[in-house]
Order: structure tokens, then sequence, then C-alpha cells
């Protein structure tokens, strides 16, 4: 199976995106929570008062009262097109689940078939466990540096 350098590169950065999709939609829903709370606010009030003056030289008062109907329909829109922009990024996470999960199939099937263990520790370290390059040379051990396991994964990548 020929696995490019780029797969290798991108899989952080779609495990990334992912949780920026997830982080999304928890957003998303709270706001969504809060708009409900806010329309049953305005169901269970009903009718809102209000003082004007007016009439004969402004002088005249008069008590107007009413649903707040343009403010509940508001709501409601407000609700509804969350809503539908929940559904788009839950559609969109699925796709990025499913892309994910391929590409860790495939680099799996990819480290598999490499017979040096040294360099699929380094590619699993890096790549899968997503260290850096400093924190793979001190699991790797011995007298490794971040600069001499970066440059075998380069070579180790332009053979393949």
């Amino acid at each position: 199976m020929a696995i490019s350098k780029d797969i290798l590169v991108q899989y952080p950065d779609l495990v990334k995106e992912v949780q920026e999709t997830k982080d999304k939609i928890t957003k998303l829903e709270h706001q969504i929570a809060n708009i409900e709370k806010q329309l049953v606010a305005i169901n269970e009030g009903g009718h809102v008062k209000d003082k004007v003056k007016g009439g004969l030289g402004g002088i005249q008062n008069f008590n107007i009262e009413g649903f707040p109907e343009r403010e509940y329909q508001q709501k409601r829109k407000q609700l509804q097109d969350k809503k539908n922009m929940l559904n788009v990024r839950k559609r969109t996470l699925d796709k990025q689940e499913t892309k994910l999960l391929q590409m860790v199939s495939d680099i799996e099937e990819f480290l598999n078939g490499i017979e040096d263990s040294f360099i699929r520790r380094i590619i699993n370290l890096r790549v899968i466990e997503q260290l850096s390059w400093n924190k793979v040379a001190d699991k790797m051990g011995g007298y490794n540096t971040e600069d001499s396991v970066r440059m075998t994964f380069e070579r180790f990548l332009k053979k393949k």
C-alpha cells in the first residue's frame, strides 16, 4: 500500500478539525437551548403591557397590551436557523469522522507493512499520538535527538 507523507502530515490536522467541529456543535446546542428558554418565557409571559402618552397634545395616557408577536416570530426564526446549522454541522462531523477512521486504518495498515520497528515507533509516536519531535526522541530513548528522529522520518518517507 502506498501512503504519502501528505496523509501522515494531514492526519493530526483532521483530528483537530473534528474536535473543532464538535466544539461548534456543543456551542450551537447551548444557543438553541437558550433560544428555546426565551420562547417559553415569551409564551408563559403572555401579554406585555406598556403605558404611552399621546392624543390631545400628548397629555392623554394609554395602556397598551398584547402578545409580542414580532419578537416571538424573530426568536422562532432564529431557532430554526440554528437548528438547520446544527444539522449541517452534524453531517460535516459524520463525514470528518468517517474520513478520520479511514485515514487511521490506512496509516495502521501502512505501519504494519514496515519491517523496521524503529521507524514504526517514530511514525506512530509522531503521527498517531501526535507528539512533538522532542517527545518522540525522548520516548525513543538512547542518544536520539529531535533532529535525528525527524530526519529518520523524512528519509524514510523519501524512499517510499
